[in-house]
């Protein structure tokens, strides 16, 4: 009878799992990376297994968050490659390629995070910096957009987001001495409707951030290389910039460097500035503030409220209203020694003695973050966010350095000689940023994130393992061993009454479901 009952529960399980798909690259516009299936549970988590692997055979670190929609799963990989695939098989139905030019530079490999579909055509950035409209049912080139000029040091990296007919993306390249942007793009013609430039000016809004008289906002960083959510009932876009131009030295461009190392939430139709918030002004260390922006609910003061989460690189964890950009909390989620705290206006208390130098000065968090750009998610189920953290510190150095346009520029480095980091999974209360659980890891993590309905949080690690925590308490309950670095965000979806998850490894795809 035991085994009846199980054989029945399965099949009423099973039956009620509706087919759903993954359209954008955080699940959903709030960038949540939640997945309403719970078919794969706790009590048959154990019976997860490979379905099938998709081998891209391109060099380079695989970034993307497959969308899924109908019977194909669309995924992008290195070195301007994207693939349509069969759902059920896993086997190639089209492949996009263009060749990268030789003599591109770009900081940190020639990535791609994922496509954005709006009705049947994708959009995805190729790496010298152009947006693509592909055809999904065949890949074909629809138009293509030159964003900016690769040979001044931009490049392009992020997963673009659609709102409404537009379509929107970040830029990279502050490490060559760029001044950072957000676009928007007509999805039907691929005409650029507006820029938002993320280095102010002179004479403009934040302009006052930047030295007089010098072409230090030209070269001033806030690359916007992840990508931003938005509030269809606000109308926002939120979206997070990167350091300034030089990271290191700082001297050459006193002030708080507006909107580096910011959130700024946009206008969707206009790109018109409403509010920002700077998390580290006048950087130093290269603590991007591009980390997924995620829109949730918390209550504040006994009132519900419109909030804005982040898991900020400089080792604090924020909760913004998202109507106005007022500080709501700020906690620190890892070590830190170059703030004491917040204030309530949202500005660091600064510890002296920890800017880079050049005979080296230790600073906590390191270069990488605490947490970097990898995918968060926040589970309407628990009521918690969740992500990755690099918990050590680095040795900061500062050096002068002469621009030359289209070169690298970031004023020295850092490293990690006897500091070498460890890392964990951290869950905490949006509403206050208390840690509910942590789980340690053996070395910083690289892999992103999704919470599940069936009450797992499931991630990735530099070893090659790919594994499920409890969402409550953070206790591990499957992993599997891959065989490649995973630094992809996972993501599931259902067919013919079965739920599926994917994530990307090494140079593959694999996705699982149960016997």
């Amino acid at each position: 009878m035991k085994h009846l009952s199980v054989y029945l529960w399965a099949c009423l399980a099973w039956s009620q799992t509706p087919d759903t798909d993954w359209l954008h690259y955080g699940r959903n516009l709030s960038g949540w990376r939640y997945s309403e299936l719970s078919q794969i549970n706790s009590s048959n988590v154990n019976e997860l297994t490979l379905e099938w692997v998709f081998q891209t055979n391109v060099p380079g670190k695989l970034e993307t968050t497959p969308l899924v929609k109908d019977n194909v799963m669309y995924i992008t990989a290195a070195e301007n490659n994207a693939f349509a695939l069969d759902l059920a098989t896993g086997k190639q139905i089209w492949k996009y390629a263009k060749e990268v030019p030789r003599d591109l530079q770009a900081c940190c490999g020639l990535v791609n995070r994922g496509f954005a579909m709006l009705g049947d055509t994708l959009f995805k950035v190729n790496v010298e910096a152009t947006l693509v409209a592909l055809d999904s049912k065949t890949g074909n080139v629809l138009w293509e957009t030159v964003i900016d000029d690769y040979r001044k040091g931009y490049s392009a990296t992020v997963a673009p987001l659609v709102v409404k007919d537009k379509v929107v993306v970040g830029i990279a390249g502050a490490e060559f001495g760029t001044r950072g942007f957000i676009d928007a793009y007509d999805a039907r013609t691929g005409k650029r409707a507006w820029r938002f430039w993320t280095v102010a000016g002179p004479g403009e809004f934040g302009g006052e951030s930047w030295p007089r008289d010098t072409q230090a906002f030209q070269r001033g960083g806030g690359s916007t290389w992840v990508t931003g959510t938005y509030d269809p009932e606000l109308n926002l876009i939120y979206w997070g910039t990167g350091n300034p131009g030089p990271d290191m030295n700082g001297d050459v461009r006193p002030g708080d460097n507006l909107f580096t190392c910011s959130l700024v939430a946009l206008d969707g139709d206009t790109g018109k500035r409403k509010w920002h918030f700077q998390y580290t002004p006048h950087d130093v260390h290269d603590w991007d503030a591009t980390e997924d922006p995620v829109l949730l609910d918390v209550v504040h003061e006994g009132r519900k409220v419109k909030a804005v989460a982040m898991a900020n690189r400089n080792g604090f964890y924020y909760a913004l209203d998202r109507t106005n950009g007022r500080l709501l909390a700020a906690k620190a989620y890892t070590k830190v020694s170059w703030a004491k705290d917040i204030d309530k206006n949202g500005r660091p208390i600064l510890i002296p003695g920890q800017d880079p130098t050049p005979d080296g000065n230790v600073a906590c968090p390191g270069g990488g973050g605490g947490h970097n750009w990898q995918p968060t998610a926040y589970s309407p189920q628990t009521g918690l966010y969740y992500f990755t953290s690099s918990d050590g510190c680095h040795t900061y150095y500062m050096t002068n350095q002469e621009y030359v346009e289209g070169q690298w520029y970031q004023g020295s480095t850092f490293n990690g000689e006897g500091l070498y980091p460890k890392g964990s999974i951290v869950a905490v209360d949006p509403a206050t940023g208390d840690t509910r659980w942590r789980w340690e890891m053996v070395s910083p993590p690289s892999g992103g994130l999704m919470a599940t309905a069936g009450g797992f949080v499931f991630g990735g690690d530099p070893q090659g393992y790919f594994f499920a925590l409890d969402a409550k308490t953070g206790k591990p309950v499957w992993h599997k061993q891959l065989g490649g670095t995973v630094i992809a965000g996972p993501m599931s979806y259902s067919r013919n009454g079965r739920q599926f998850v994917t994530v990307a490894a090494g140079q593959s795809v694999f996705t699982f479901a149960l016997k």
